[in-house]
């Protein structure tokens, strides 16, 4: 089996899933998102179990297994990555996430989907960055809590801010050059950034914490709660204003 392409096409087909749900409008934004959280998990364990019968799983929408942490492949994955925006008519800015880790070698597949566009982005594929075309640098934050540190860090590099939802949807528009970073903190689990982190290192972008050490999955605690994807240009200058 091809680890990659076994990543995109469970993204990619969670991502179908949770479209044919949404086309359900008689459902009130609570229960469509309950429904998308539930049937987009069952949908991928289903897929991994039937065809990676001896790997685990580490998933935000079921119990932690704890065999997880002896194993030496672990899938982790955020079957509906921006639920709130899933549940509003007309946003693209949600994604599937899944991602393998390796024992010895930490991150080594990965997908994220964006359903909605009709793309998904994996490590089987990895798109090539697009140059700068010469527009000014852009942040991207969450539409709801941009977090100090990247309003500093646009701010330090003479930046626009941009919004979206998911997390996902914002490490992509950096892995599609439609923005130059995404800086985070206040909070994230280790599905909210695997899948986008593993994807934007075979694009070639720079990933890490806020502090510049490495993001380490698998851990006995999935408490992961900043994380920093950016152009490897401007790895150096972000860095410096984020761990001031």
């Amino acid at each position: 089996m091809d680890d990659h392409a076994d990543a995109a096409r469970y993204a990619r087909t969670a991502g179908d899933v949770l479209l044919a749900l949404r086309d359900d409008d008689a459902r009130p934004p609570w229960a469509l998102g309950d429904a998308g959280d539930a049937t987009a998990n069952r949908h991928l364990i289903d897929l991994i179990e039937a065809e990676h019968p001896g790997d685990r799983i580490l998933s935000e929408e079921s119990a932690d297994d704890p065999l997880r942490l002896d194993a030496h492949r672990v899938w982790i994955i955020d079957p509906l990555d921006g639920t709130r925006e899933y549940t509003e008519p007309g946003r693209s800015d949600w994604a599937v996430h899944v991602a393998l880790w390796e024992l010895g070698a930490g991150l080594t597949a990965g997908a994220v989907a964006l359903p909605a566009l009709g793309m998904v982005l994996s490590t089987g594929e990895p798109p090539a960055l697009p140059a700068n075309d010469g527009r000014p640098l852009r942040v991207v934050v969450s539409r709801s809590r941009a977090p100090a540190v990247a309003l500093r860090v646009a701010a330090g590099i003479d930046a626009e801010i941009a919004y979206l939802g998911s997390a996902g949807a914002k490490a992509m528009a950096v892995v599609l050059g439609h923005v130059d970073a995404y800086v985070h903190a206040g909070g994230q689990y280790e599905w909210d950034s695997a899948a986008p982190a593993v994807v934007a290192q075979f694009v070639g972008l720079h990933t890490s914490r806020l502090d510049g050490s490495p993001l380490e999955y698998n851990q006995p605690s999935p408490w992961l709660p900043d994380f920093v994807v950016c152009r490897p240009d401007l790895a150096d200058r972000i860095l410096a204003i984020t761990t001031q």
